[in-house]
């Protein structure tokens, strides 16, 4: 493999919902930074049914060109039809690293291109980077049950390439101003080809936790002691309106559901306030929870981690302290902290 032959970062842009998914738009924002170390194009690659206006929208959040397959063939995901498609325009383009959001369908596309390309493949990536001199990707990611921090390179093979999680990049603010260029691509490719047939899609409706969506979330760790502890959690942030954490010890010990898991095996979220009580601070989870505006921890010991992560510390007992906050905010008037919520 001549390495020199590679050139150009790429975003593969998921639609959902008939729109582009956020989180290709924030990956497109990591994306134009690396492009811009490198001094080569960022590109998004858009496939689908009908998605030709979409290519338009991506321009004023960095990207310089879309390679665009619009087919019947390609209505519905499936992992066969959009890999041959990635497949074939990567042996064309020959690009140096290519972005993937970290969702169902991203992680599933993802690992069937790097089989096939027999290319490296860095999933749940947190921090993103590109050596300017030699084109290496830095992608960074917890490893050792989030002990440490590792940062995975592919040196010998191309496309690099990595899938991130939702939250974990920013977004560039839009730029009306920007253009781009759209490449049209067509594939030999038939109905009859494909092994997997869609016969139809069934929504079921359930109540879901918004975790990402959450404007103040307050999380307990395995420090509360108990399930029964861990109600403490629960009867506070009904008290101020938040919606309910969880570090993954919580999680395993049964405690509360998975689904409000926050951290590396969980979900990533940004909210305005974040009350970590009772947590540790393990690496797995502060890459879930770091970009939040502002964090709060409440922990008895005084050399947790969590306290180098957050904004406002309190050393002692959760099941003193939060009785004490929950009193404070109920003589509070709602206008006088306005975090969203009741805060």
């Amino acid at each position: 493999m001549n390495l020199d032959e590679y050139s150009g970062i790429w975003v593969f842009l998921e639609v959902k919902d008939g729109q582009i998914a956020p989180v290709s738009l924030e990956l497109l924002g990591a994306g134009r930074q690396m492009a811009d170390k490198r001094g080569v194009p960022l590109a998004g690659l858009l496939i689908g049914e009908g998605v030709a206006p979409l290519a338009e929208t991506v321009f004023p959040y960095g990207a310089d060109e879309v390679y665009l397959y619009d087919e019947e063939i390609f209505r519905d995901y499936r992992t066969e039809s959009y890999m041959r498609a990635v497949l074939e325009c990567v042996e064309k383009h020959k690009p140096e690293i290519i972005l993937y959001g970290a969702t169902s369908t991203g992680k599933d596309l993802a690992s069937a291109v790097a089989t096939d390309l027999q290319t490296g493949l860095t999933a749940d990536t947190t921090m993103l980077d590109v050596n300017a001199e030699t084109g290496l990707l830095e992608a960074s990611r917890p490893a050792f049950g989030g002990n440490i921090m590792a940062t995975i390179l592919c040196k010998k093979h191309r496309p690099q390439m990595a899938t991130v999680r939702p939250k974990v990049m920013k977004a560039l603010p839009p730029d009306p101003n920007r253009t781009g260029h759209i490449i049209r691509e067509k594939i030999d490719l038939r109905e009859e080809d494909i092994r997997t047939k869609v016969l139809e899609i069934v929504r079921e409706t359930k109540e879901k936790v918004r975790l990402d969506e959450a404007d103040v979330i307050v999380a307990g760790g395995k420090g509360l002691g108990s399930k029964e502890g861990f109600e403490l959690i629960h009867r506070f942030a009904e008290k101020i309106g938040a919606t309910v954490g969880a570090s993954r010890d919580a999680v395993e010990a049964g405690w509360i559901d998975h689904q409000h898991q926050v951290g590396q095996t969980g979900v990533t979220v940004t909210p305005k306030v974040y009350f970590a009580i009772g947590i540790s601070g393990a690496i797995q989870h502060i890459v879930g929870m770091q970009n939040a505006g502002l964090i709060i921890a409440i922990n008895k010991d005084p050399e947790a981690p969590i306290f180098q992560s957050s904004h406002y510390g309190i050393v002692g007992d959760a099941f003193e302290i939060v009785p004490m906050l929950m009193e404070a905010f109920q003589k509070m008037p709602d206008k006088e902290v306005q975090y969203g919520g009741k805060i």
